[in-house]
């Protein structure tokens, strides 16, 4: 028997649908998604905490989720240990699914995890909504109703990096990634790279260990919470050790290197989004999921953007000079796909072996 439900928005649109998934209330910000596959991925995600997550393609479900699977430790299918996004709207629900690695239902699995999801929604009329007021707050109501909430004034950060450091690895170049959130599918990258991999929070004073590389993840919310990441990242900016960003990790460096952030209209969040390498013809399709962006306008002169987003002009990376520090707004690793720009981890590993030479001689 089904349930109804409502989404409310906060300039007052309600709309009803039914339930699935968990039937509870929950409030977040109401963002979307234009990606056509991947809703594993992108329920787990970090970088959707506090988010309630519309997806435009039409169909959500039907190839249920797979079982879990570890690979060093961590998950072969997952991009963390849980689902993250406040909730799921849909336009339709497919209640069967069929796949040869599903374990379980979309439903079944939000409902795990105590996650309210509705259907029944014209997702094209709310993402016009959007686009044009921007991402909004909201709120999918059950029976008990619940205030408003922005979780971009919550140190999102914080909630979803672990506790304590964690080691993955026994390659040649040991790696320091700062956990803000990280996507699993980072790890694996790393690890196909034969590298050591000291994961530590994100306000872990990275400065005191050995390392040869440093690498600042993604992660949800406002870049401008993790004041003590920033902190930190500002003194490995003074040394030569490269240094790699992604998405949260660019706007950390960016705001660590001098310059200031905003926060996008409503946002990149697509496995479709055309980038171009600054100074170049070279363009790729890129997965993105971010809510907030570097203002090149306000880098100091030592640095440069190093890809351009091609819908908008925004920067989708910025790079030293110089020095070995470079960032990249998009997903390399882009679990669910696409895989255009993996290279990037391959160009970084090739910048940490050219900086032992140099401090070997």
């Amino acid at each position: 028997m089904s349930q109804t439900v409502k989404l409310v928005l906060e300039d007052g649109t309600s709309i009803e649908g039914e339930s699935f998934g968990a039937f509870t209330s929950a409030a977040g910000e109401v963002v979307f998604s234009t990606a056509m596959t991947g809703y594993p991925e992108n329920l787990t995600d970090p970088s959707f905490a506090g988010q309630i997550l519309v997806l435009t393609t039409p169909m959500v479900g039907n190839y249920g989720v797979p079982g879990e699977d570890l690979y060093e430790s961590i998950s072969k299918i997952f991009e963390s240990d849980k689902i993250h996004i406040a909730g799921l709207v849909v336009s339709y629900y497919s209640e069967e699914h069929s796949h040869w690695h599903a374990a379980k239902s979309l439903g079944d699995w939000l409902k795990e995890y105590n996650i309210p999801g509705i259907c029944g929604v014209d997702t094209r009329m709310l993402t016009k909504k959007l686009r044009e007021k921007g991402a909004m707050l909201g709120k999918i109501v059950a029976e008990t109703d619940v205030p408003l909430h922005d979780p971009n004034c919550d140190n999102l950060v914080a909630q979803v990096s672990p506790a304590g450091v964690q080691h993955y690895g026994h390659g040649q170049h040991k790696i320091v990634l700062v956990d803000c959130g990280t996507k699993t599918n980072i790890i694996r990258c790393f690890l196909e790279r034969d590298v050591e991999l000291i994961r530590v929070p994100w306000d872990y004073d990275f400065t005191t260990l050995d390392y040869d590389g440093l690498f600042l993840s993604n992660g949800p919310g406002d870049p401008k919470m993790c004041e003590a990441t920033i902190a930190h990242l500002q003194k490995a900016l003074q040394q030569d050790k490269p240094i790699f960003g992604i998405c949260l990790g660019s706007q950390l460096m960016g705001l660590a290197a001098g310059g200031d952030t905003f926060k996008l209209k409503y946002g990149h969040r697509s496995h479709n989004q055309p980038v171009k390498l600054t100074g170049t013809q070279h363009c790729y399709i890129t997965s993105q999921n971010h809510g907030f962006a570097v203002d090149t306008a306000t880098l100091p002169a030592e640095w440069d953007m190093l890809f351009e987003n091609l819908n908008d002009g925004t920067c989708e990376g910025i790079k030293h000079k110089t020095k070995p520090f470079f960032s990249t707004q998009f997903h390399p690793e882009a679990a669910g796909g696409p895989q255009d720009t993996e290279f990037l981890f391959d160009d970084f590993l090739k910048a940490v072996v050219e900086y032992k030479a140099t401090t070997a001689k």
